[in-house]
């Protein structure tokens, strides 16, 4: 396969344009490529601060092969620092945990402490001797990575060279101005994972269009109809798609989950579902939201990363415990539907013959958004 196949195609205007060429699927050459150019070179999903609510707490990630560990420092603040010694490249932390003084490295036990500073060298400039003259160590403290937190999302620019989270996404930050308000866990049901035999990129377009609904979610189409959707596109931002008739859910009571303090009525049987380029997944209702992180295995599998969030945390508020268990199956449920669905277009992308697919200018907008994206930073990247 041609590693640099030419993407004008995929640039074009919706009504002509061609989607992204197999090999963005099935080539792991071109999985590398991505790599680089789309994931590390923008602001990527990699975990979220509900994994590491108190100071200190710790967890290793890998991030397409990168080792990164998510720290919560005493100030609260959240932290994300390659996952490796400054002295011989050792991992420093294998499994999550609660670091209660240093972050100590196995191997000779350097130490650093939760802002990233080495504080400690043992025995470097000999036995007992526990500095050296050669060895500085203001300038050898873990390598941070530049991360920010939005929605409970901890997302990372590996290579550096991004824009502001805040300038990248101030559209969508000012569309999402209303749900600018604490959120709180559902608790140990509101989280689960799908392993997908599929792209990560497909999951991205079939999550951002409504037009597959009356056939694959027939559940969810027989309240919320193909016409009560419509389409939610920023070119070279983000897209998706938004409902008017949300539903919230009742119990036998007819009892309803608490709201999001002061939303417009617009919110009042409005929601709205957007993919944050490149790979994560967002969803903001009245009463609860949700966070989809997808974590790229190869070029042909993919994990699933599902958090569900409410207006009210869960110890405060035993009496939705049965509301956020359904809710959560709700959800579950929804999710499930999509997997045939995106482990079939990757197996469809084996066809040799598939010229990427054409798209529906009236419903395919939030998808070819997203392509045209993917295409102008595999461009980038190229004539960098």
């Amino acid at each position: 396969m041609n590693k640099h196949s030419k993407l004008s195609s995929v640039l074009k205007p919706v009504s002509v344009a061609n989607g992204l060429p197999n090999e963005h699927y099935v080539d792991p050459a071109v999985f590398a490529e991505e790599r680089e150019s789309v994931l590390f070179a923008n602001w990527s999903g990699i975990g979220f601060g509900k994994d590491i609510p108190e100071a200190g707490d710790a967890k290793p990630v890998d991030f397409l092969g990168m080792p990164l560990l998510l720290v919560r420092d005493r100030n609260g603040d959240i932290g994300v620092f390659q996952n490796t010694c400054r002295h011989r490249g050792m991992i420093l932390v294998d499994k999550p945990q609660k670091i209660r003084g240093a972050i100590r490295c196995p191997y000779h036990s350097w130490c650093y402490g939760l802002n990233g500073e080495l504080r400690t060298t043992p025995h470097v400039g000999g036995p007992g001797q526990n500095t050296h003259e050669d060895v500085q160590m203001d300038k050898l403290g873990l390598v941070r990575v530049r991360s920010h937190v939005w929605r409970d999302v901890i997302y990372v620019n590996v290579d550096g060279n991004a824009p502001a989270f805040e300038e990248v996404h101030a559209d969508l930050l000012e569309r999402w101005a209303e749900f600018e308000k604490p959120i709180h866990h559902g608790g140990e049901a509101s989280s689960f994972k799908l392993e997908v035999a599929t792209n990560w990129k497909l999951a991205v377009e079939n999550y951002c269009e409504s037009y597959h609904l009356p056939w694959v979610h027939p559940g969810l189409n027989s309240y919320s109809r193909l016409e009560d959707h419509y389409n939610i596109e920023v070119l070279g931002k983000y897209s998706g798609q938004g409902t008017l008739v949300y539903r919230q859910l009742k119990d036998e009571d007819g009892t309803t989950m608490a709201d999001f303090d002061g939303l417009s009525d617009k919110w009042d049987e409005g929601a709205e579902y957007v993919a944050v380029y490149p790979n994560v997944l967002l969803g903001v209702q009245r009463d609860h939201c949700f966070a989809i992180v997808l974590k790229p295995k190869d070029c042909e599998n993919t994990v699933e990363h599902i958090e569900l969030y409410y207006a009210r945390s869960e110890r405060e508020t035993p009496e939705f415990d049965g509301l956020r268990a359904s809710n959560a199956q709700l959800w579950k449920t929804v999710f499930e539907e999509d997997v045939f669905v995106v482990e079939g277009m990757q197996k469809g992308r084996h066809g040799v013959l598939f010229d990427g697919g054409r798209f529906s200018p009236a419903m395919d907008g939030p998808t070819h958004n997203f392509h045209h994206w993917v295409a102008s930073q595999v461009e980038k990247g190229r004539e960098a």
